[in-house]
C-alpha cells in the first residue's frame, strides 16, 4: 500500500473565512468556516490525486503548528 501524508497550513483570511495551503503539493483552497474548509480540503486532495494509487492522509495545522 502506498500512503502519503499531505499537511495543510490553515490561516484566517484577512477578508474573512479561512485558507488552506498544502506543504509540498500544489493544492490551495478556501472557505467561510472551518467545517466547510475541511470539506474543501478533502475535495481538493481527491482531485489532485485522482487516478493515483496512493492513499492520502491529510493533516490540518494552524500557523502555530497546532492540529485543527
Amino acid at each position: 500500500m502506498n500512503i502519503s501524508e499531505v499537511v495543510f497550513l490553515v490561516e484566517e483570511d484577512p477578508e474573512g473565512g479561512y485558507t488552506a495551503r498544502a506543504l509540498g503539493e500544489s493544492i490551495f483552497t478556501q472557505a467561510d468556516t472551518l467545517d466547510e474548509l475541511k470539506t474543501m480540503v478533502r475535495d481538493a486532495v481527491q482531485c489532485h490525486f485522482e487516478g493515483s494509487d496512493k492513499d492520502v492522509v491529510v493533516s490540518l495545522r494552524s500557523g502555530k503548528g497546532n492540529r485543527i
